[in-house]
């Protein structure tokens, strides 16, 4: 395996969006609406994630007459999110602390520097 593909994945599931959809999914098969109900995301933002998670093979669509379905793609990604909460269990408080991950990917660079 490559090795830049762990970041990679990394990143993809870093996109809150995203991870409200697998979390959505992970109780089973859902429709769109269903999709667009539990992650309050709008019906073309909801496309256009579950068009990069079926690109990524982490999700795949089932069609059902005019429905179209999804359900994860592999069972390691209801593993890897249980996993994560599991941790957080026991680092929520230091991740929480960290003023290195607050939304911007360079915001300790940007606190170094107003520093000067």
């Amino acid at each position: 395996m490559k090795k830049d593909l762990k970041p990679k994945l990394f990143r993809g599931l870093a996109d809150p969006s995203r991870l409200r959809v697998l979390e959505g999914l992970s109780d089973g098969t859902r429709c769109v609406g269903d999709l667009v109900k539990s992650t309050g995301l709008t019906q073309s933002n909801l496309s256009m994630h579950l068009a990069c998670l079926r690109d990524c093979g982490l999700v795949r669509s089932l069609r059902s007459g005019r429905f179209v379905y999804y359900e994860l793609a592999d069972p390691g990604v209801v593993q890897l999110l249980q996993a994560a909460e599991r941790l957080l269990a026991r680092v929520s408080k230091h991740i929480e602390a960290c003023a290195r991950y607050e939304g911007e990917v360079n915001s300790h660079v940007k606190r170094a520097k107003a520093k000067r």
